[in-house]
């Protein structure tokens, strides 16, 4: 039960509990994903229902609170990403995509009718034979879902591809806009073929996040078990030919967990050691966090990503 303390707290609707994501939009927000969580790895309790809390980063003033309903989020829910489509010249017709890696769901939230709902697909699912995982000298075995999204370029029909992975997968997929934004279509079995396979990253290509930069049409994705950042253009197949290693380092990159792209086209990455803290004891003597950055078109240069 929460505290007097957190309960406190709890009136104020621009408490922060338990952020597992943000995002900055094209309309200078800041949205964050809390999923109201305290101990996550002790003594669990939701102390408050997962939310989107959205910031003006002009004025740091809060936006907008909306608490998921209680039957789009399951016992095995596991919120742990979002990520937002929106346009500066339409900012009240923005978007947030939030995987569900625990019950393989996606829920899609329109800031214009500030409500949401869920959408189920196989896709959505882990790979039974691509969940055993060797981290920074850790092996464990997960079963997480769809973790990865990353919203691709405006198509001739004005649509965007919204591209996405399970962790415990090799596999990328994709989905257009038009079908996630449609409620009923997406929601009945009549989409299921929308959804559509555009490659395999190969052995030992499980990943966590993955951003892309409409400058040079490339993803860029995480690589937990090679230790590494990888690329892919999207104007290519996707395949092992096409796709390529932008950076890889088995002493600082251990874990990279997530990765943005800034307005003077940077890739930040955050590296955390995750599975060594979860499953072992991280040595407070060592640098067990990372931040690292690159100017994109240098770090995509003499790669299968530059065309």
């Amino acid at each position: 039960m929460p505290t007097d303390y957190t309960e406190s707290l709890l009136k104020d609707n621009s408490t922060v509990i338990s952020p597992f994501r943000v995002q900055a939009d094209a309309c200078d927000r800041l949205w964050v994903l809390d999923t109201g969580v305290i101990d996550l790895l002790g003594d669990t309790k939701q102390i408050a229902p997962n939310a989107i809390i959205v910031f003006d980063l002009k004025t740091d003033k809060l936006i907008r609170r909306y608490e998921l309903p209680k039957n789009q989020v399951k016992d095995e829910s596991f919120l742990a990403n979002i990520v937002v489509d929106s346009d500066r010249s339409e900012c009240d017709k923005a978007y947030a995509y939030l995987p569900d890696l625990g019950a393989y769901t996606l829920i899609v939230y329109s800031f214009h009718d500030n409500r949401s709902y869920r959408v189920a697909h196989h896709y959505f699912h882990f790979d039974p034979l691509q969940g055993d995982f060797n981290v920074g000298g850790v092996n464990f075995q997960w079963t997480d879902g769809i973790f990865g999204m990353a919203i691709g370029p405006i198509n001739p029909d004005h649509s965007k591809d919204i591209y996405f992975h399970p962790l415990a997968s090799t596999k990328e997929f994709k989905v257009s806009d038009y079908v996630l934004r449609n409620e009923s279509y997406v929601t009945s079995k009549e989409s299921f073929f929308e959804f559509k396979l555009v490659g395999d990253r190969g052995m030992n290509g499980q990943s966590t996040a993955e951003v892309y930069d409409k400058e040079t049409g490339v993803i860029f994705y995480t690589q937990v078990n090679k230790d590494a950042i990888a690329c892919w253009n999207v104007k290519r197949p996707y395949n092992l030919d096409t796709q390529d290693l932008v950076d890889s380092n088995s002493q600082t990159l251990i874990f990279p967990n997530d990765m943005k792209i800034d307005t003077e086209g940077n890739l930040w990455v955050l590296s955390d050691k995750m599975p060594t803290y979860i499953y072992e004891t991280l040595d407070p003597e060592k640098i067990n966090f990372r931040v690292f950055t690159g100017k994109i078109r240098d770090l995509i240069k003499g790669t299968n990503c530059e065309v």
